[in-house]
């Protein structure tokens, strides 16, 4: 799942890191990073967003279903409840579906996803050692690294599986090095965090029913390692000197925040004060 980044207020202990999703949000585009994580401005909700929040959140409560009780018909039982629950946590997803007749439509759509994970796993024959778990490991001299973790297996011989729940569709080829990166960085923290290599990385993609496999070695999460810290240190940089380059880009079209943007014509709003030293651990070049 992607991962939400910590914040630090009220939080005196608070340590600045970084999450697969925020690293690939500075990759995407330096300024996006900074509305998110510095500046922390608020996104609307999208349908998209939500109904991968449902979907994760069903098949999480599926496993606490015994044995030969996880069934289609009973993952599907439990879409009407997660939503509700989802809404009273989130009340802004509650703007996105109004009426019976929608959210007829919205169940139905999240059920069509429910159903294809089914067909790319049998639960029955999975007992997972961790659903949405949280994993974090300090790198010396780099930063804290934060994520959640969909689900953890782990086999008779210790081996450890890191599965991640995908609601869209499967990137082609040439687009994989930014999902792959995603599961590496998880790699890399478990092997921090537990001194063992996972022995495989799992992305189940449920928009068409694909699943993308990776094996990783030492070297790959060495390399994943150099590429975050390098990662840290430009995320650092640009919080000292304030350049925070936009990046256009097709993904431009999702960002909720062109309106702001200077490559769509719109100016960037100030940093407010304190949020750098507050997010990077670092304080910005003063002129």
């Amino acid at each position: 799942m992607t991962a939400t980044s910590s914040t630090a207020d009220g939080d005196p202990a608070y340590v600045p890191g970084l999450s697969p999703s925020r690293a690939n949000d500075f990759m995407q585009c330096p300024l996006l990073f900074r509305f998110r994580v510095v500046d922390r401005l608020p996104e609307p909700p999208s349908e998209a967003a939500a109904r991968g929040t449902l979907v994760h959140s069903v098949l999480e409560e599926l496993y606490d279903l015994p044995l030969g009780g996880r069934t289609p018909e009973a993952a599907q039982g439990l879409l009407p409840a997660a939503w509700e629950s989802l809404q009273s946590t989130n009340p802004q997803y509650a703007k996105l579906v109004t009426g019976a007749e929608e959210l007829d439509r919205w169940l139905a759509g999240a059920g069509r996803l429910v159903s294809t994970y089914f067909t790319l796993e049998d639960p029955n024959r999975l007992e997972p050692a961790g659903r949405e778990l949280r994993v974090s490991s300090d790198l010396p001299d780099g930063p804290r690294l934060r994520g959640v973790i969909d689900r953890l297996d782990v086999a008779p011989d210790g081996a450890l599986r890191v599965v991640d729940y995908k609601s869209g569709k499967s990137p082609r080829p040439a687009y994989q090095g930014s999902a792959l990166f995603q599961m590496r960085f998880y790699g890399l923290v478990l092997w921090r965090e537990r001194g063992e290599v996972p022995r495989m990385l799992q992305l189940v993609y449920l928009g068409d029913g694909q699943i993308l496999r990776a094996e990783p070695t030492r070297a790959d999460l060495e390399g994943t390692e150099a590429k975050v810290r390098a990662l840290w240190e430009a995320i650092r940089t640009a919080g000292r000197t304030g350049e925070w380059t936009p990046r256009r880009s097709a993904l431009c079209g999702w960002c909720a925040h062109q309106a702001i943007c200077p490559e769509f014509g719109g100016t960037a709003p100030p940093v407010p004060e304190g949020r750098v030293e507050v997010a990077l651990g670092v304080r910005p070049d003063r002129a």
